[in-house]
């Protein structure tokens, strides 16, 4: 941060205000999920589907669709998150950071919520280390179950888009 701005940092060091917009993201992002998760599984009314025949058994109940009160409340959340992910980010703080340190910042402020709300300590900045996935681990990611390191494994390209 540049000194002319101190007066705006937390303690976390981030500004106030996108610290507080990251956290009504999230709490936007909660909301949303939660309501379409309520909702039925289709937006307009539509009979019950039975495909028992194809590659991919399919069965879905009958929707009695989504009320304009529903539809309403979901455009109006998704509304929202999609400005609040415009303000965070392109807030003014990331112009102040370059290469790394802006990918380890913002890595750390998608996380803060979490430790501002369990009580452990925010500085976050070994969660960002290691394999730069934000678990703090340096082994790679985990996907379906299995760990992926690399590319290549026992010196055979596994991946399956090569």
């Amino acid at each position: 941060m540049a000194a002319n701005d101190d007066s705006d940092d937390s303690v976390l060091g981030f500004p106030s205000d996108l610290l507080a917009g990251q956290e009504e993201l999230h709490q936007v992002r909660a909301e949303l999920i939660a309501l379409l998760k309520r909702l039925p599984w289709s937006v307009e009314p539509v009979d019950a589907i039975s495909d028992t025949q194809g590659w991919r058994r399919l069965e879905r109940p009958a929707s009695p669709g989504w009320s304009e009160d529903e539809q309403a409340e979901v455009e109006k959340l998704r509304q929202r998150e999609l400005e609040l992910a415009v303000f965070v980010t392109c807030h003014r703080h990331w112009s102040e950071l370059s290469g790394g340190d802006a990918v380890a910042a913002r890595a750390r402020l998608k996380h803060v919520h979490d430790h501002v709300h369990d009580g452990t300590n925010a500085d976050t900045s070994a969660d960002t280390g290691g394999d730069g996935d934000g678990d703090g681990g340096g082994d790679g990611d985990r996907r379906e179950g299995k760990e992926v390191t690399g590319p290549v494994e026992n010196g055979a390209d596994t991946r399956t888009d090569a």
